[in-house]
């Protein structure tokens, strides 16, 4: 009789051997598969966009405006997505162009220019790079048109005219020119391994882009307004919780309290970016179109939370402003459009040139697509308000000082711009007593601020914004950072404690 020690060790054994044959079958199948798959890669050819180092996703990186001439073409019949393979490839050839010049670098330039092309391009980076020069630029607007198509499909001339270009040149990091141009470019191109490259290109005709806006006159002297966000979702007035009826309810306290204007605020990322999201748009009609029901005009402010202004990003910021602007220059709530919320905190860290031209070229778009209303900028101060100050409709700066010395910073400021309106944008106090601000403040005295700074508007006819209706439980880190002694006194410069009841200072919310 076999015991059962002996029938438990076979058992194991035969186990054993089960798992050893189904290890060496799951790894062999494994080394097989990726023998294959490495096969299939060098026999087959990789993807382009692996094989491309610097890879272009046009929707995250680059996206000028582009308008194709739809006239015909002699030669070969052109088809829609013919013509959409074309735009990829010829875009993402000026992108590449543009990369390789600010990097100098000549990665991703064999996949868009023919060798020939590519000649011209890489003795220009290999003299930038010894003189350690590198040009930073994007287009910004392009108008191309198929001459000739070839029969066999492989050839194409092309014109592109007024084609919008921003360029700086710098030696050693530092400006050596910045300037906008607008040429024409005449351009053939080649099918090579399924999809098109710059064989040859001509520049012709380039003149200095004009900047000179005609801009009407708007009358901002009736402006009586706040900045407003909903007491519950400040800096997230479009969030999951966005609520209409709250903000009807709001709109109707501030009417009653006669104002006529409010200032709000779009958030860049929130809103998607260059794809911008609809169910966004969709919540800012609704605000306009309950703005208007409550009789107030409405200040749109753009790219709040933006902060980068590189180059990089000009053509994804046009789009932005263009799907927003062209779907709302003709509501009727509408009174301006503000570029940009206090652009001049971000001149320390990301540079004055660079904030400055973005911010120009920006206003110089906005206008273009809606030059019926008035387009400004939200200084955060009036050292900085007489920037562009030719270029805006009308200058909007903030205030947070004292009271006592607002008359005289006011005069500097309209003696440096006399001939333009000039808007206080921002204005008001805290009414926060606690333990990082034991004394100076409280609400008494943020009543007798607001009171004292109304007989200086009444006198001097100054149109105004305070902040803000409310006070508020959270403020985002992204506003003032995390240190209490800012987040604290920040929750309450409202009129309206976060109870819902009256402080002192809303008898002087208006004139």
């Amino acid at each position: 009789m076999v015991s059962s020690r002996k029938i438990r060790i076979n058992t194991n054994k035969k186990i054993l051997r089960v798992v050893l044959m189904l290890s060496y079958v799951l790894i062999s199948s494994v080394v097989i598969f990726l023998l294959s798959s490495l096969y299939s890669f060098f026999n087959i050819g990789a993807e382009r966009a692996d094989i491309l180092h610097l890879e272009v996703r046009k929707i995250d990186q680059y996206l000028p405006k582009i308008t194709w001439k739809e006239d015909g073409n002699e030669g070969r019949e052109m088809y829609e997505q013919t013509l959409n393979n074309i735009e990829n490839d010829y875009l993402d050839a000026w992108y590449i162009k543009q990369m390789a010049y600010r990097n100098n670098s000549t990665e991703g330039v064999d996949d868009y220019f023919t060798e020939n092309a590519r000649k011209n391009l890489f003795n220009f980076i290999e003299y930038n790079k010894k003189e350690n020069i590198r040009v930073e630029s994007t287009t910004l607007e392009h108008n191309p048109d198929i001459l000739f198509f070839s029969e066999d499909g492989q050839l194409i001339v092309l014109e592109d005219k007024n084609v919008i270009q921003y360029k700086k040149v710098l030696k050693n990091n530092k400006t050596l020119m910045e300037l906008t141009e607008k040429s024409d470019y005449k351009m053939v191109l080649l099918a090579e391994d399924g999809f098109w490259r710059v064989r040859h290109l001509v520049k012709e005709n380039t003149v200095e882009f004009d900047k000179t806006l005609n801009t009407p006159s708007f009358d901002v002297s009736t402006i009586k307004g706040i900045n407003y966000y909903p007491q519950a979702t400040p800096w997230k007035m479009f969030g999951d919780s966005f609520n209409i009826e709250i903000i009807d309810n709001d709109f109707k306290i501030i009417k009653e309290a006669n104002l006529n204007t409010i200032r709000i605020f779009v958030p860049y990322e929130e809103f998607g970016k260059a794809k911008i999201i609809e169910e966004k748009l969709v919540k800012l009609k609704s605000v306009l179109d309950t703005a208007e029901q409550n009789g107030l005009k409405v200040i749109v402010t753009l790219f709040d939370f933006y902060g980068n202004y590189d180059t990089v990003d000009w053509t994804l910021n046009h789009r932005h402003a263009e799907i927003i602007v062209n779907r709302f220059k003709n509501h009727k709530a509408l009174f301006a459009w503000d570029i940009k919320n206090e652009p001049n905190l971000d001149f320390k860290s990301r540079g004055k040139e660079r904030v400055t031209a973005w911010l120009e070229h920006l206003l110089i778009a906005v206008k273009k697509m809606d030059p019926n209303h008035a387009v400004t900028i939200g200084w955060s101060n009036t050292e900085s308000a007489t920037i562009l100050k030719d270029k805006v409709d009308f200058i909007s700066f903030h205030y947070y000082g004292d009271y006592k010395n607002f008359e005289s910073a006011y005069d500097k400021l309209k003696e440096e711009a006399p001939n333009i309106g000039i808007v206080l944008g921002e204005f008001g106090t805290s009414s926060y007593s606690g333990l990082w601000k034991p004394i100076r403040n409280s609400k008494k005295k943020q009543a007798t601020y607001h009171k004292e700074m109304q007989k200086i508007l009444t006198l001097k006819n100054i149109p105004f914004l305070s902040w803000t209706l409310y006070d508020f439980d959270k403020i985002p880190r992204e506003v003032v950072g995390r240190l209490p002694w800012r987040t604290q006194p920040q929750k309450k410069f409202g009129f309206i404690d976060k109870k819902g009841n009256k402080k002192p200072s809303f008898e002087h919310i208006s004139k």
